[in-house]
């Protein structure tokens, strides 16, 4: 009987049941205060992710400033920031479980300014600008195509591979090409480097909107354990970008964008090949 007693006594106090088999004062406070705890947590957001989305959105306004000001080198930094910020803010909301439906919102509406908007007004003042009609359309055409690639993204996507190039990447060529230009100090673009440039914007652009596969980064595994090799090429890496940053980056992201168009030549070639 004593251990009856024990077994009940607990979920008595818990209750509070009444003697006329309801529940208690107690018991309807605390069911009232968890519910109203449910709707604040349902309300509120995740500040973590969101303040370096926040950061990223940040960084693409900046980029949009500076070239304004003509401070081409300061912009192509801020693009880059804003990737790396755009790559923090997912990883973290996957690492904390703070995944939502706003994060994912406001991350979209981030990345347009940062790396649609962003690059678009960058290559525009650093030289598009003179080709008149031409410059603004083949600007337009870049951010209408980065638009379009997010939308794309958040109704159909597949974390194992990208289904167009990425717009941070995108962005990255942009910004890359303009900071090369301004760190070696070549002046005023000529007429045949803003038209050459005007291409690469828009060849750029419909990339995004392309059915091209590329690889994605988010299938690399930065919790798990690899060889030790793995580090000494992390670090072989860094120091071969810092040796030149801007044609080391420029080098590696226009190589990354022709993987698509390369893989898809190469499928084809080898289907068409005799069995």
């Amino acid at each position: 009987m004593n251990e009856d007693r024990d077994n009940v006594r607990p979920l008595a106090s818990a209750g509070k049941a009444t003697p006329e088999g309801g529940v208690g004062k107690g018991g309807e406070e605390q069911r009232e205060h968890e519910s109203r705890r449910d709707r604040l947590r349902r309300r509120g957001i995740y500040l973590l992710p969101n303040l370096i989305t926040t950061g990223a959105l940040f960084a693409g306004f900046f980029a949009i400033v500076a070239a304004v000001n003509t401070n081409y080198i300061g912009a192509a930094l801020a693009i880059f920031t804003a990737g790396a910020f755009d790559t923090l803010d997912g990883r973290v909301a996957r690492w904390t479980n703070t995944e939502s439906a706003f994060g994912a919102e406001y991350d979209s509406l981030s990345d347009m300014v940062a790396f649609g908007v962003a690059p678009a007004f960058v290559m525009f003042f650093w030289g598009l600008s003179t080709l008149g009609q031409i410059g603004w359309v083949a600007s337009f055409i870049f951010m209408a195509c980065a638009a379009l690639r997010l939308a794309r993204f958040n109704t159909v996507h597949d974390n194992s591979f990208f289904q167009g190039l990425a717009s941070p990447s995108a962005a990255a060529i942009i910004a890359s090409s303009v900071w090369l230009w301004e760190s070696w100090e070549l002046g005023t673009p000529s007429p045949f480097a803003t038209a050459f440039m005007a291409s690469v914007t828009v060849l750029t652009g419909v990339l995004m909107v392309s059915n091209f596969t590329y690889f994605s980064p988010k299938m690399f595994d930065l919790k798990g354990r690899v060889p030790f090799l793995a580090l000494v090429a992390g670090v072989l890496g860094i120091s071969v970008i810092m040796v030149e940053p801007p044609l080391v980056l420029l080098v590696l992201f226009v190589g990354y964008a022709l993987s698509g168009p390369t893989r898809y030549a190469y499928k084809k070639l080898r289907n068409s090949r005799p069995a």
